[in-house]
């Protein structure tokens, strides 16, 4: 399962799924074709929200910076 998350002019995928006792959730940027591509950002917690919320953080994080 997805969650769409729009920054700066682009679109972002934060794919989750379940790892172990807990859920790991990875950025990917969609790309104009459709296609999508993985920005190296992954996050682990307790439940699925966790997760998603951590890595959608790190990928807010990220983009300030540049």
């Amino acid at each position: 399962m997805a969650k769409q998350v729009e920054l700066k002019g682009h679109t972002y995928w934060i794919l989750s799924e379940p790892d172990g006792d807990g859920w790991k959730a990875r950025v990917a940027e969609v790309k104009e074709d459709g296609s999508h591509e993985s920005i190296g950002i992954e996050a682990s917690a307790e439940t699925r929200g966790q997760a998603d919320e951590a890595a959608e953080r790190k990928l807010r994080r990220l983009l300030q910076a540049h």
